[in-house]
């Protein structure tokens, strides 16, 4: 028993679309985002480290890059799905350490199995690390749903779920990181040409009601 199974399911996560079931321009695969997700968490870290904070970066890389890990096992579900109820969230969540358990005891050399038991963990917790993950995890998601609202697609989901993932970034505003993303790159993004610009900038004034477009 060796670490090939893992090895295989990194190529898995490549076939693995994001936001399945919803007409697309570009494609991300879970792979894609995991990768983007652990650049804008080094990023994100970076900027709360120059302001004084303690950053864990084995810590930080190792839940970024691994956080949607399990999804080899069920899918990218979608949002609304998942989080329809509590009880299915909770249901979904039990399957998935199930499952998660199973691939530790079964494919990764007893030596190995408690490193991974915490690279393939709920990432998100109340650590400053756990925090920038959930932010970053937003950021890529709110790009996305950018990239298609750019490109002119009809699909109304994302512009939900721009709104959703920029109120999660905002509900982390005491973060230096945070501040720094609505101050200084949200403006950029909100200033590029597209037609559904003047809908965006409504949206993110009424989550972030003292942000101004114009810079």
């Amino acid at each position: 028993m060796g670490l090939h199974q893992y090895i295989t399911g990194l190529t898995n996560l490549e076939w693995l679309d994001r936001a399945p079931g919803f007409f697309k321009y570009q494609q991300h695969s879970v792979a894609a985002h995991s990768f983007k997700v652990a650049a804008i968490a080094q990023m994100l870290g970076d900027i709360e480290e120059q302001a004084g904070n303690t950053i864990d970066w084995k810590m930080l890389y190792e839940k970024s890059l691994n956080h949607d890990y399990t999804e080899r096992f069920i899918g990218d579900i979608k949002t609304p799905v998942k989080y329809a109820t509590p009880e299915l969230r909770h249901m979904l969540a039990r399957v998935e350490d199930h499952m998660t358990e199973n691939f530790i005891q079964n494919e990764v050399p007893e030596e190995l199995q408690d490193i991974y038991r915490r690279r393939l963990s709920e990432g998100k917790d109340d650590s400053l690390e756990g925090k920038i993950l959930s932010v970053a995890d937003k950021v890529d998601l709110l790009y996305e749903s950018f990239g298609e609202i750019q490109k002119g697609n009809p699909e109304t989901v994302y512009m939900d779920i721009f709104k959703e993932s920029l109120t999660t970034i905002v509900s982390f505003k005491a973060m230096p990181s945070v501040q720094y993303f609505l101050e200084n790159i949200m403006p950029d993004l909100l200033n590029e040409d597209f037609s559904d610009r003047d809908k965006l900038a409504a949206i993110t004034k009424q989550i972030v009601p003292a942000y101004h477009v114009a810079r």
